[in-house]
């Protein structure tokens, strides 16, 4: 069985101009415009996240505005939205923009299907953010560079796949305590990240 990450090497290279080109500027800008938002009037940032009861009252905006609502509403969202918009373009420039575009957007719409099919089934709707879309992307940044350190709390040298680790077990805690359907999203991001970076992250792993 052919890694997946096989037909989207192909596709790219058959459409070198597919895929939004500095894709992370946007979602950083966009990300940088919600927390200040939420500085002024917290209440209209409610409007942002992804609610399927919502959108299918036709709130569609929310299925764009969802990207950029960052971790936290604090300096430390910002200091967040920098760093995923460091390891995202670094991401672009190793895979190229069609196949950064691809992954980015297939995390966001898994989490999105998830959330529609939990509404549909159960008729229960929650308000999702972009948060494990983000953090599967940091998985994807690990496999590649594993070795590069990161600055803990600005001081603490860290290997980034010790981080991952980290998340990875903060990942298995999320499913094991977590309550229905949040539990769950955990291992949506982790299906996209694995259907993409699956084959080199067994690699990475024996070698």
């Amino acid at each position: 069985m052919k890694d997946p990450m096989t037909y989207v090497e192909r596709f790219c290279y058959k459409h070198p101009r597919f895929g939004i080109p500095n894709l992370m500027r946007y979602i950083a800008i966009g990300s940088a415009a919600y927390w200040l938002l939420n500085l002024v009037n917290p209440l209209l940032v409610s409007y942002f996240s992804f609610s399927p009861e919502r959108v299918l009252h036709g709130e569609v905006w929310r299925l764009i505005t969802f990207f950029f609502i960052p971790e936290n509403t604090g300096l430390l969202g910002l200091i967040t939205v920098y760093f995923y918009y460091w390891i995202g373009t670094t991401l672009e420039q190793h895979w190229g923009t069609g196949q950064f575009t691809i992954y980015f957007f297939s995390g966001a719409i898994l989490t999105m299907l998830y959330g529609f099919v939990i509404y549909l089934l159960f008729s229960v709707d929650f308000y999702l953010t972009p948060t494990y879309v983000y953090l599967a992307m940091f998985f994807a940044f690990a496999v590649f560079f594993p070795d590069l350190e990161l600055l803990l709390f600005f001081i603490i040298p860290v290997k980034i796949k010790y981080l991952a680790y980290l998340n990875a077990a903060l990942f298995a805690f999320s499913v094991i305590t977590g309550s229905f359907p949040y539990n769950l999203l955990p291992v949506v991001a982790t299906l996209n990240f694995l259907i993409f970076c699956g084959g080199e992250l067994w690699r990475m792993l024996r070698g």
